[in-house]
């Protein structure tokens, strides 16, 4: 699915008709509404086809979902495969499936690298807003409630209908995507697909936020997912939207609470000051370029998998529920993160950790920096064996009765008794992977003090020495 785009003339819109009930194409999950084509939507600038997907019954002032596919798909393939049909039953929404074709891009991809396409009121962003609009009319749908998700070229234009109409967009979900406003022009695009741009969250928040300049309003909640073994998207395209979203959400860039899923999945949450995750990086181990599936009939499966379709994960289920489709809110699903952990010293070799309990936890898991070192029934634990004077990252999650795992706690450092103030010697990846210091546009700098160390990579090493619980300082040579 290289996004190579060739990029053709507009055609006239039609007038407006609902097209007839199509049949399911082959291989469909099964659902119980009505697939078809209704035409003549408004003006259409981008010369889209649109599609919708209705379960029976669908009362008014249900949500509406917008979901875009990939290049060399159609709207019926992703209604076929993706997934969305399940959950729009099941949680009871209206579907709409944009459709671009060859006219428009030899591979039928959304332009989302042309900034006469993808900007708010013109080209193909218009011509979705304009399918929103239609659908809330025809369906009655709840204008509070609007979703956008795409696949690859889908997903960089689903980024850039958050920052063009946020006003229209509750939530949204980029699936082996692109940041808003990666590109312009065609000849940027391949740059965006396969290296880091070097740009700060707050320029990547800058990009979002330039598509409704001077907009005030609340802005979507953002689902990425992203496989770790993508060559056509490259990975690092994942800590951009993560940079971006999270800048325009006024939230940092260190997870709240982290989870592991089916299918090698890692969900790392990003939540505002009330608590509520407004960004969810999603990560799939070892899984290559498309959307992630999971043919099955378990109430977390869905999908089929074809070109571009991988079984993994069904991550339309765990994107509906992130958006609160599920009738539960927009909470993460699980089991809250403890709150109030503190770290104190308990000797020279030991740390005493402390919790407020939470509510329907059968035990708790303890992790030291990272990594698993411990479980509990109770709200407190000692780690020991520890080295004298080091200081240490800890967090702490919930476990029900079934075993699930909820969100981590915040990360607080705790400092054994003894000894002078710690050193670490290690390679700037390392040192950030641990939380002993920050990158931004490919820079290393120390946490705390934000010294700059160079690049961020392991071929950069440094020693940092820990004055004060999250604050580090160069030390090169001094310990």
């Amino acid at each position: 699915m290289r996004l190579r785009p060739v990029l053709a003339g507009l055609l006239t819109a039609v007038a407006f008709t609902v097209g007839a009930p199509a049949p399911a194409p082959a291989g469909a999950d099964t659902a119980s509404g009505t697939f078809q084509q209704v035409t003549g939507f408004g003006a259409n600038p981008g010369n889209l086809a649109m599609y919708s997907y209705t379960p029976a019954g669908l009362p008014t002032g249900a949500p509406l979902v917008v979901a875009l596919h990939g290049c060399l798909q159609s709207a019926a393939d992703y209604y076929r495969d993706s997934g969305w049909t399940t959950f729009a039953d099941r949680y009871g929404f209206a579907v709409v499936f944009p459709q671009t074709g060859s006219a428009n891009n030899s591979l039928s991809c959304f332009s989302w690298f042309d900034a006469a396409k993808d900007a708010r009121g013109v080209g193909e962003a218009e011509s979705v807003a304009e399918m929103v609009a239609r659908a809330k009319s025809l369906y009655g749908s709840d204008g509070n409630r609007v979703f956008v998700t795409g696949l690859s070229a889908g997903g960089g234009m689903a980024a850039d209908l958050l920052a063009d109409y946020p006003d229209l967009f509750a939530g949204g979900a980029i699936d082996s995507g692109l940041p808003a406003r990666c590109a312009t022009t065609q000849a940027a695009a391949s740059g965006c697909q396969n290296s880091d741009q070097g740009l700060t969250p707050a320029q990547w928040g800058d990009r979002a936020r330039a598509g409704y300049p001077g907009y005030s309003g609340p802005w979507p909640r953002v689902a990425i997912w992203q496989g770790s073994a993508d060559t056509v998207v490259k990975p690092v395209n994942a800590t951009e939207l993560r940079d971006q979203w999270t800048d325009v959400q006024g939230v940092g860039r260190r997870p709240t609470g982290t989870r592991s899923l089916p299918g090698g999945t890692t969900e790392d949450d990003y939540a505002d000051a009330a608590g509520r995750p407004v960004v969810a990086v999603f990560t799939v181990a070892g899984m290559g370029h498309g959307l992630a599936v999971d043919p099955g009939s378990a109430a977390d499966q869905c999908g089929a998998t074809g070109a571009y379709f991988l079984d993994a994960i069904c991550s339309s289920y765990h994107t509906a529920r992130f958006w609160g489709l599920d009738g539960g809110g927009p909470t993460t699903p699980g089991l809250p993160a403890p709150s109030g952990l503190t770290a104190a010293p308990a000797g020279a070799s030991s740390i005493t950790l402390a919790w407020q309990a939470v509510s329907g936890a059968a035990s708790y898991r303890v992790y030291r920096d990272g990594a698993v070192v411990g479980s509990t029934t109770g709200p407190s634990f000692t780690d020991g064996g520890l080295a004298p004077g080091t200081a240490y990252g800890y967090a702490v999650a919930a476990v029900d009765a079934a075993g699930a795992v909820g969100a981590r706690s915040a990360t607080v450092t705790g400092t054994t008794g003894g000894g002078a103030p710690p050193c670490f010697t290690d390679d700037n990846y390392d040192h950030v992977r641990a939380g002993r210091a920050t990158q931004s546009g490919g820079q290393t700098y120390a946490l705390g003090s934000g010294q700059g160390m160079g690049l961020w990579n392991t071929f950069v090493t440094h020693t940092l020495r820990q004055t004060a619980p999250g604050y580090f300082v160069l030390a090169d040579g001094q310990c």
